[in-house]
């Protein structure tokens, strides 16, 4: 082989990534097309049922003739035809995912229909998936954990001064860390551990927006040297993201770290086009009386998140969700009059 080949073959990963380029856009294509199909049918079925005398019955006689007419199509049973007919009744009036509809697979279409149990719960899924790409397994493990719940929880909640909305909208106030498969009894150092060993899972719970850039993070100020537990870098914040993690209950001196923290970071580490750093205590438990007086006064971007290592009971926060609901109903009709 001549050198002038060898040396050329360290450019040779851009023909892997034309291949991989091109096959992500066939899936993509092939997927779309799906879709539009499965929507279709639906819609073919929808119109059906409504003019027959037998209702949803006739589905059978649909699913008996394909069987009989095609034999070799799969996925065209009573069931398959009914779900089809249903995702065409739930979307064909909904404007808000009708241009999402297409971009995440049937399998997680199929889940959210099933697991979803309000249009804004469902809506919420389907943006949620078509923007973080999520993977069957990935969908299914967000609703289990009742991601919805968590996340309306979390903007229910009115951040300190100094925290912009957006920021409160990347950052959830209860995070589930079940993956972690931590002992009863364990150190913050087996916390940070267990995170670093399941960091695909733990970047999954906060968000693909969320890039690790490294565990005891060292800053230097004056002739000292710090360490930040968890340094994460957030696309949709275009700022840096350090955590500090404490398996007790939340203390406000914490804030005094996280706060130096911050300054280190913004004054030495964060580029000109970045915005400033928000920092994020995540701790096993939190009064929301003593955060709130913590934060009071802190001129930082700062939240504190607690975190579980067990799925929550969705049925409780659900309930939860519709008290805060209620109260904010009540207090618009108080208004009202």
């Amino acid at each position: 082989m001549s050198k002038e080949l060898v040396s050329n073959s360290n450019d040779f990963g851009a023909v892997i990534s034309i291949i991989e380029n091109a096959k992500g856009r066939a899936l993509k294509a092939v997927n779309t097309e799906l879709i539009h199909m499965y929507w279709e049918v639906g819609e073919y079925l929808s119109g059906l049922c409504r003019e027959s005398s037998f209702g949803d019955k006739v589905i059978d006689e649909v699913a008996a003739y394909i069987s009989t007419v095609a034999p070799t199509v799969k996925g065209f049973t009573r069931r398959g035809l009914y779900r089809m007919k249903q995702f065409y009744e739930i979307y064909r009036e909904d404007e808000f995912v009708s241009a999402l509809l297409t971009q995440i697979s049937w399998t997680n279409h199929l889940m959210i229909m099933s697991k979803a149990k309000s249009k804004e719960e469902r809506d919420f899924y389907v943006a949620l998936a078509a923007k973080e790409h999520y993977s069957s397994r990935e969908l299914e493990r967000q609703l289990d954990s009742a991601y919805y719940e968590r996340y309306m929880l979390s903007a229910g909640k009115q951040p300190p001064e100094s925290v912009p909305q957006s920021v409160r909208s990347s950052i959830l106030d209860t995070y589930v860390l079940e993956f972690l498969a931590l002992p009863e009894q364990y150190s913050e150092r087996n916390f940070k551990k267990a995170i670093i060993e399941n960091l695909k899972q733990f970047i999954l719970e906060f968000g693909k927006d969320f890039t690790f850039i490294g565990e005891e993070y060292r800053v230097q100020v004056g002739g000292q040297d710090f360490f930040i537990d968890l340094l994460f870098y957030n696309r949709a914040l275009s700022c840096l993201v350090p955590i500090e993690l404490k398996i007790g209950r939340f203390k406000p001196e914490h804030i005094g770290q996280i706060n130096f923290y911050l300054e280190a970071l913004d004054r030495d580490v964060k580029k000109p086009n970045e915005n400033p750093s928000v920092g994020l205590i995540l701790c096993a438990s939190k009064d929301d009386a003593v955060v709130e007086y913590a934060l009071s006064r802190s001129l930082s971007p700062t939240l504190v998140s607690d975190y579980t290592l067990q799925l929550p009971d969705k049925k409780l926060l659900q309930e939860k969700l519709k008290e805060l609901a209620d109260i904010a109903m009540a207090e618009e009709d108080e208004t009202a009059q």
